[in-house]
């Protein structure tokens, strides 16, 4: 499976839950699958969808996901230590890692040679780490979520992307629409 077959199969799972998407094709795939005023778009921020997301459950009760790449996971490897050594049962980090920089032309990442983000996130003091295959996401996510317990997922999928259009909602309506839904 691809991201974008990944993101469709989970929409259902994730749809009633405040939502932190990556930079680029994820965030673009995201809005053109199941666009929810839950979601947060990231449009031009790369590695900080799991610090937005993570800062955000800190901030309030309700479940925060954060939906990463393995290539801006890589970019900002410092947000593991923290979401370890700060731990809150209402965060979930999902790591789409297929082994590229899908957004910016598929250029293979270290997780896609020698790293590994699941003993990476593990060394950092993350306690509960699952790697996962794409074809098994969704029933470990959902028992992410049911678990109410902070928990890091690496799932590994092929490389790939679709054609889609870009994002025409305003950075401040996607900002403005989502507070709305965390006010809630």
């Amino acid at each position: 499976m691809i991201r974008s077959e990944i993101l469709k199969e989970i929409a259902p799972i994730i749809r009633d839950q405040l939502v932190v998407c990556n930079i680029g094709l994820p965030s673009q795939e995201l809005h053109m699958i199941d666009d929810q005023p839950t979601n947060f778009y990231m449009l031009g921020t790369m590695g900080l969808s799991s610090s937005i997301g993570f800062g955000l459950a800190l901030a309030q009760d309700k479940t925060v996901i954060s939906i990463d790449g393995d290539g801006s996971v890589l970019t900002n490897l410092g947000t593991l230590p923290t979401i370890a050594n700060n731990v809150t049962d209402n965060y979930i980090l999902l790591i789409i890692d297929n082994g590229s920089y899908g957004s910016t032309g598929d250029q293979p990442t270290y997780a896609g040679k020698k790293t590994s983000l699941t003993a990476v996130a593990k060394a950092c003091g993350c306690e509960n780490v699952i790697e996962v295959q794409d074809k098994d996401l969704g029933p470990v996510l959902q028992d992410a979520i049911d678990s109410k317990k902070m928990t890091v997922i690496v799932c590994k999928c092929d490389s790939g992307n679709i054609k889609l259009p870009v994002i025409t909602m305003d950075p401040v309506v996607i900002r403005d629409r989502f507070m709305k839904a965390v006010a809630k």
